[in-house]
């Protein structure tokens, strides 16, 4: 098939709508009488599994989804709007996925042997090769109108953990959509309302592509499918080859976003920020890949940590809105996702489910991704922290996977970012996946309280500004500049000892070798200082060489720059590109290293404030206890 965006006309998808019609009116499907009992359970949906082999035997049911649909109000002649929503996505998904099929066909040898079928009968290999390519076919259906219902039905429910599972049949593209539609029958019967219709419906799309995905090995015709990419713009629904999609159509983005002037202080967040957004816009949709992963310094997880109110969430405004500027300007789809407690599932496996939803959501190649997780700390919890939740355990795992595990690939198409007021509670692992550190301190200087409170109050009001250059002390090179060079030495007391040890054994450092030996004196005093650590502080290392603004001027235009092949994107960027020098080096490791001490001081505080407090407990209950006794009450 064809590599690049394959479209579909409507034509070709008009086509099969009868045929799709009489698909939800009334079918009649072979199924296997020993995967469950007619016999419902009471009060569930879950049925008596037979002991009693039955052998290859099936029987035949009639399936009338729009019967099954109309059941969930017997009393009304009219569909609701729900219950017809589902009913038109049932229908255009079926004739959808039967147009795929024969987009399927025509880039295979299945198309000249159907029409040699027709003829004759085929024999010997022939016949084989067809039978292989059609049962791909069935399978390329099959996912396909799995996935389309699974993108455009939408649902907030909790989804029922007992979701049965397709009777899949792969004889015919019109069989395996057939067995999908049985499937979706009985997922949906019995429903309680149209909330519950929708949840059940959606919930059935989910096991349906996990089945099929499961059984994708059996097919090895289904190759060239791997790298197409469909999409159907009037449905709002792309396909991209086997990947699962995004579970929801994709909306126009709703957030208050912020400019970076409106930003006052933590300027080194600031900064690092807009070059992230301009990062993210240089990447390749063709090549599937970034110019600054290959190059080194792309950013792909961070994590925020500041005290309440210092401007956490106004740098997620920020980046977003940059970000989503950008691809309007370039005409790429654009997605972002924050993962909050509320999708903490009371469900074994569910939590782990909806955060490798949302974490797939952002990878999606196709799009350009930003999602963050805020108050990381409460969402994912310390592996040792018995008192945690298993749905906090969960997200832990696979956050921990997704960000640096076996199977991670950075293509640089999004980048994740975890906020949180106590880092220290983060579990140790997860917090060093974190390739940067940004500490949101917000506002510090009294130029930075009279821009902040100037910038808040507004213009209603006719009271002096006073002796003082509004925002100055915002301007982004000359901000910047300074704060890297406050960490020309650490802040970090613990650091600072380690520091100030190194100089006066060692020197000022001159060599790679004296790096090595400042690193591993960090590591002695910091046990959590390992090599991810020092792969982080390389990749900020390699992010400061990339130090220089790209210019506005590419991203007001799509073919100045975004619109460039992959090999032009990254001769441009190339040209900007300098060597990094020690002052860097030194910056980089004490800005990390600060962080991990600061992380440990703040946790041992918090430790030491615990024992304190149960220690005052106790004494105060030991009085008390002693004037009950005088009392005559103990």
């Amino acid at each position: 098939m064809d590599t690049g965006l394959t479209t579909i006309s409507e034509a070709a998808i008009e086509k099969h709508r009868a045929t799709a019609q009489s698909f939800i009116t009334r079918i009649v499907v072979l199924e296997d009488p020993s995967r469950e009992s007619g016999t419902a359970l009471a009060g569930t949906n879950r049925r008596f599994v037979s002991t009693v082999s039955v052998g290859s035997v099936r029987r035949t049911r009639e399936v009338e989804l729009a019967k099954t649909v109309q059941a969930v109000h017997p009393d009304d002649q009219l569909l609701t709007i729900a219950q017809h929503t589902l009913l038109y996505r049932a229908r255009r998904g079926l004739a959808i996925a039967l147009a795929i099929s024969d987009v399927f066909a025509e880039g295979s040898d299945l198309e000249s042997l159907q029409a040699k079928n027709a003829r004759a009968p085929l024999e010997g290999d022939e016949a084989a090769r067809f039978k292989k390519l059609l049962s791909a076919s069935a399978y390329v259906s099959a996912f396909s109108f799995a996935s389309y219902l699974f993108q455009l039905i939408d649902s907030d429910g909790e989804a029922p953990n007992d979701s049965p599972e397709p009777d899949f049949l792969f004889d015919t593209p019109q069989d395996a959509v057939k067995s999908i539609v049985a499937g979706l029958d009985k997922a949906i019967a019995g429903s309680k309302d149209d909330a519950d219709l929708a949840t059940r419906a959606r919930a059935f799309a989910r096991v349906a592509i996990d089945g099929l995905l499961a059984r994708k090995g059996r097919f090895d015709g289904i190759g060239p499918f791997e790298n197409a990419h469909i999409r159907i713009d009037v449905d709002d629904f792309t396909l991209d080859g086997f990947d699962v999609a995004p579970g929801k159509r994709s909306k126009p983005l709703v957030m208050t976003f912020k400019k970076p002037e409106e930003v006052v202080g933590n300027h080194i967040a600031k900064y690092q920020s807009i070059k992230l957004a301009k990062m993210l816009m240089a990447y390749d949709f063709e090549r599937e890949l970034n110019p600054f992963v290959e190059l080194g310094g792309f950013l792909f997880t961070f994590i925020g940590d500041g005290a309440p109110g210092t401007g956490k969430t106004t740098l997620i405004q920020m980046i977003a809105g940059l970000v989503n500027g950008y691809c309007q300007v370039a005409g790429y789809p654009f997605a972002y996702e924050n993962f909050g407690v509320d999708q903490i599932s009371s469900y074994q496996g569910k939590s782990g489910q909806n955060c490798r939803q949302f974490i797939n959501n952002v990878l999606n190649p196709r799009v350009i991704g930003f999602g963050t997780i805020d108050d990381i700390d409460q969402v994912a919890a310390r592996r040792s922290d018995d008192r945690a939740s298993a749905g906090q355990q969960e997200i832990t795992g696979v956050l921990m996977d997704a960000f640096a595990g076996a199977s991670t690939v950075v293509r640089g198409n999004c980048c994740f970012g975890m906020f949180s007021n106590y880092p220290e509670n983060v579990d140790d692992a997860l917090r060093q996946r974190a390739g940067a550190r940004w500490l949101v301190d917000g506002p510090q200087s009294r130029d930075d309280y009279i821009d902040i409170f100037v910038l808040l109050a507004g213009k209603n009001h006719k009271i002096p500004l006073g002796d003082h250059k509004l925002y100055a002390a915002q301007e982004i090179q000359r901000a910047v500049a300074e704060a890297y060079e406050e960490h020309e030495k650490p802040q970090e007391d613990g650091l600072m000892k380690v520091y100030e040890r190194y100089m006066k054994e060692n020197g000022a450092p001159k060599t790679m070798a004296d790096i090595g030996t400042y690193l591993h004196m960090i590591k002695d005093a910091e046990p959590h200082f390992t090599g991810r650590a020092i792969k982080n502080v390389t990749d900020a290392i390699k992010l400061r060489a990339m130090d220089f603004e790209l210019p506005d001027d590419w991203f007001e235009k799509p073919e100045a720059f975004m619109h460039k092949s992959y090999d032009d994107k990254k001769a441009m960027i190339e040209e900007l590109r300098g060597p990094f020098s020690m002052d860097m080096v030194m910056q980089e490791i004490n800005r990390y290293a600060d962080s991990e001490f600061r992380y440990s001081d703040k946790s041992d505080d918090a430790a030491v404030e615990k024992l304190l407090r149960d220690a005052r407990l106790r004494e105060r209950a030991a009085r008390e206890m002693e004037e009950l006794k005088t009392k005559g009450l103990w």
